[in-house]
């Protein structure tokens, strides 16, 4: 039985101080049969020029685009659009994979016409390891399953749909609870280190908590008061967050 052909996509824009590890991570792979697809939102600094220094090592099956899109969602659909492989992952242009990613999720891949394989993920704060995570699927109307390890077959994505862009942050939670709700995508889990995610980004945020609690809300997995009592939460953290801020700023 041939290898199966495994996309992997990375969205990036004004990375060039990140994208080395996560070129890096490519080279390396253990499993050899991939296309990689780079799609860059038209960055201004140096990040094309690191993307040139590394193309040589990259698999022969590379498209690099870059134009101005609307946003990481946006720039993943484009991907998604291209590729070619059975299995679709997504690595970020400041976070990377482990060597042998891609052969574990070949590996553990249960040949289902709609499947996600997911995995564990190791967390960074701040350039320190702060956690390894899994949530498992079944728990997925209360959490999201780590995304940054997630291989999406091709046919899912065709059937069921790609991210929604109306969201700035919690569009893989809407696709995931889109698939979860439709009851026939599988969901394997591999017990096993996939991602290396630094945290601090726009699902850290306060904007990716308000996201998420309406993607729930929105699914019917939360009721309107508490939907409500989250919203307002938020905003007074928020609100608390910048007041203590200013407050050190004038010290």
């Amino acid at each position: 039985m041939p290898e199966i052909l495994v996309t992997i996509l990375t969205p990036c824009y004004n990375s060039g101080k990140t994208i080395d590890k996560t070129l890096e991570c490519i080279e390396k792979q253990t499993y050899k049969n991939i296309e990689y697809i780079i799609v860059d939102g038209g960055s201004t600094d140096d990040t094309l020029a690191v993307i040139e220094r590394h193309r040589d090592r990259l698999p022969k099956a590379f498209t690099l685009i870059s134009e101005k899109d609307n946003g990481i969602y946006d720039a993943m659909n484009k991907g998604i659009k291209l590729a070619r492989g059975q299995l679709i992952g997504i690595v970020n242009s400041d976070d990377s994979y482990e060597y042998d990613t891609v052969e574990q999720v070949v590996n553990h891949y249960c040949q289902n016409q709609y499947e996600v394989v997911y995995g564990m993920q190791r967390t960074y704060l701040e350039g320190r390891e702060k956690a390894v995570v899994i949530y498992h699927h079944d728990f997925l109307p209360q959490q999201m399953i780590t995304h940054p390890t997630c291989f999406v077959t091709r046919d899912t994505y065709e059937k069921f749909g790609v991210f929604d862009t109306q969201y700035r942050s919690a569009a893989d939670y809407d696709l995931m609870l889109r698939y979860y709700k439709s009851g026939n995508v599988v969901f394997t889990p591999v017990y096993h280190v996939l991602s290396n995610f630094c945290l601090g980004g726009m699902s850290s945020s306060q904007t990716g908590v308000r996201e998420n609690a309406l993607v729930r809300f929105r699914y019917g997995y939360l009721s309107g008061k508490r939907y409500r009592f989250l919203i307002l939460k938020s905003y007074l953290y928020e609100f608390l967050h910048k007041k203590r801020q200013a407050g050190k700023g004038a010290e």
